[in-house]
């Protein structure tokens, strides 16, 4: 995948086709990810997100296209693809009966890594779990288990990393959560492929936004170019409101301690 490397591509994906049956869910998806870039492929429910993510962490096998990941072809060089990634799906993938430390020990284990312990102590406090890392992980809520899942995914420094909706069914303080554990990957210089039917997802994290509809990419750019393309409104007056982001962090402060009941539009 030389191509890859003189444009500075650590993801190439060009043609790529896939149908089950009679049903054809990609039809030509083409984009290219920056190293250490995150980029997003947006789309709603069914619109063939995983199924590229699939195809590029080599558990598919696409009808037709080529893809490159590391400068490895997914088709024929699968090993060295999956040296290069890790994967993150829709659930988190820990063990509830063992401790968050005992999570990440067990995984540097299999792996093979020295120090599995300091592995682990680093993890947990890049990801803010050092406090609870004796803990079991029945006992920490879904923002916490999905930050574990992620953390356990970069055991062994994969340069690139998929995420397939990671914030599905968190609640709001959980999401943000991870948007900050996934910023600081790349951050770091991991290359982050993030999947999500959620605008605003994308939106935060994203320094490019493909949308893929009906099995196509029928937009590829950073955000300020996708607002290009919608003519701007004509606005006489605008106070700015805040964000419901603003207020939820307002009222229960950073890590859901801070805050103070209120009660909005009564008088109780």
């Amino acid at each position: 995948m030389t191509d890859d490397k003189v444009r500075g591509s650590v993801i190439h994906v060009q043609g790529l086709q896939k149908s089950y049956k009679e049903l054809q869910v990609l039809r030509g998806v083409d984009f290219d990810v920056a190293r250490g870039s995150i980029f997003a492929l947006l789309g709603s429910n069914g619109a063939g997100k995983t199924t590229v993510v699939k195809i590029l962490s080599t558990l598919l096998k696409a009808d037709a296209g080529t893809a490159g990941v590391n400068g490895f072809d997914v088709a024929t060089q699968p090993a060295n693809v999956r040296e290069s990634i890790s994967l993150t799906g829709q659930f988190a993938a820990v063990d509830e009966i063992l401790s968050g430390r005992e999570n990440l020990v067990l995984v540097a284990r299999l792996r093979h890594l020295k120090g599995p312990g300091k592995i682990a102590d680093d993890l947990l406090k890049r990801f803010s779990l050092a406090d609870a890392g004796a803990r079991k992980v029945s006992t920490y809520s879904g923002g916490m288990r999905r930050r574990l899942d992620i953390a356990m995914s970069l055991i062994g420094s994969p340069p690139v990393i998929f995420l397939d909706e990671p914030t599905t069914g968190l609640d709001p303080q959980a999401r943000i959560e991870v948007w900050q554990a996934v910023k600081e990957l790349a951050h770091r210089g991991t290359t982050v492929l993030l999947t999500t039917q959620y605008l605003d997802e994308a939106e935060h994290l994203a320094d490019r936004i493909a949308i893929l509809h009906q099995g196509r990419i029928i937009v590829n750019g950073t955000l300020a170019e996708l607002k290009r393309l919608l003519p701007p409104a004509k606005v006489e007056y605008v106070e700015k409101q805040p964000t419901l982001e603003d207020v939820f962090l307002a009222l229960v402060g950073d890590n859901g301690t801070n805050g103070h009941d209120r009660n909005v539009g009564t008088n109780a």
